[in-house]
């Protein structure tokens, strides 16, 4: 039998959701500021969870392992809380994986849906631990302290989102949405049968038949002729009334040729 569809929905959503949020977790660039003061107008911060870099926008280059030269930055409430989260995040996905592998058969006729339902919820967990520090960092991301950053009071801060909270929210939600959906199969658990286990079921139960009897064979007919010279006493409809072997007749008496005065024996061969 098929994997139920609410499965494979779900078993394709996390780990498209984990690889997601591992990037967004080690890359360094949660937020990026421009316009700072005392440096070239291409000079743009990028700033993570982990590390610093500093990149020119002209010349492409990039510079990074700057977290030494502004522990301000990291010593914020939000950078710790978002480290421990994500990491928490990853494992959970991984942890709702391995348990949700052995439910969703494909090698069995029905699924465990309680494995199943069990690596969804774990699953659905994990995107929440993604989604809160995400959100958090969006929300407090103008006010952030940094040494890094020199604000020109000649020019606007411009202070921007940088793309890890953008693959961090859209991780987060598939690993939400995957794992939401998994774990509903758990109303199919006890006696509970997925759609299409229950028409599966219906329909061998519809079509299922006792055991086999002997089929009567089909009534063969015959092409039947009489000799010229056949000496038998018997006329056409006699022979047809010996010959039909379903039905029972009563011999005509009257069609005897009683004239033939010879044995019932005698017939040319």
């Amino acid at each position: 039998m098929r994997t139920p569809g609410i499965l494979i929905f779900g078993m394709v959503l996390a780990p498209c959701g984990w690889i997601l949020d591992l990037t967004s977790t080690v890359a360094p660039n949660w937020r990026t500021v421009n316009n700072l003061a005392g440096e070239a107008v291409d000079l743009v911060v990028e700033q993570g969870i982990w590390d610093i870099c500093r990149t020119s926008t002209t010349s492409r280059s990039q510079l990074c392992n700057q977290r030494t030269n502004d522990q301000t930055y990291f010593n914020n409430q939000i950078i710790p809380i978002a480290q421990g989260m994500m990491i928490a995040s990853l494992i959970v996905t991984i942890l709702g994986l391995v348990v949700a592998t052995p439910g969703v058969r494909c090698w069995k006729d029905r699924p465990r849906w309680i494995l199943a339902s069990l690596g969804g919820l774990l699953i659905f967990c994990s995107g929440v631990l993604t989604i809160i520090p995400i959100a958090w960092y969006t929300h407090l991301l103008n006010s952030l302290n940094s040494t890094s950053v020199k604000r020109d009071p000649a020019r606007a801060d411009d202070i921007r989102v940088g793309y890890c909270i953008v693959l961090g929210y859209i991780g987060g939600i598939m690993e939400v949405l995957g794992g939401l959906v998994m774990f509903i199969g758990i109303s199919s658990c006890c006696g509970g049968w997925n759609r299409g286990e229950k028409l599966r079921a219906t329909t061998e139960r519809q079509t299922a038949r006792p055991a086999d009897r002997p089929t009567p064979l089909p009534r063969v007919n015959i092409p039947r002729s009489i000799s010229s010279r056949s000496s038998v006493p018997y006329s056409q409809k006699s022979l047809d009334d010996d010959l039909d072997f379903p039905r029972a007749k009563t011999r005509d008496m009257g069609s005897v040729n009683t004239s033939y005065t010879g044995r019932p024996y005698d017939a040319d061969l």
